[in-house]
């Protein structure tokens, strides 16, 4: 149902009911009993243009209801997308404050210390090779 279209149907359903009003005082004004008022086919024509009106208001109203839901769940999907990235940035950050520092000093003199000694044993072979005699 258009959903626009609910100030018109209010204000036809208003009209309806006012002619309905004003043709159920004319008609007993003129003495009909209620059994011939339910056999009047402009009052049945009335009614019936009130009974379509409500149909269409009530469509109306559930499609707004159906729309509100809909932003309320987009509202608090993205609420929890944005929860879920605030705690895994906080993960994050409570992860590196958590990690063992790098071993620094020793693990750097360990590497110098190593290649040092390749250095000696190459220069044990270079004195022999160098004395020729």
């Amino acid at each position: 149902m258009n959903l626009r279209a609910k100030i018109y149907i209010e204000k036809q359903k208003k009209d309806a009911e006012a002619k309905l009003a004003s043709r159920l005082t004319f008609l007993k004004e003129k003495g009909m009993k209620p059994e011939a008022l339910q056999k009047d086919a402009t009052l049945r024509r009335i009614k019936a243009i009130v009974r379509k009106a409500e149909t269409r208001l009530a469509a109306i109203r559930a499609q707004e209801k159906l729309n509100q839901e809909r932003a309320q769940a987009k509202v608090e999907k993205l609420a929890a997308k944005k929860a879920a990235r605030e705690m895994a940035l906080k993960e994050t950050v409570e992860e590196v404050a958590e990690k063992k520092p790098k071993k620094g000093k020793k693990e750097k003199a360990e590497k110098e210390v190593k290649p040092e000694k390749k250095k000696e044993k190459k220069e044990k072979k270079i004195e022999p090779e160098s004395p020729p005699k």
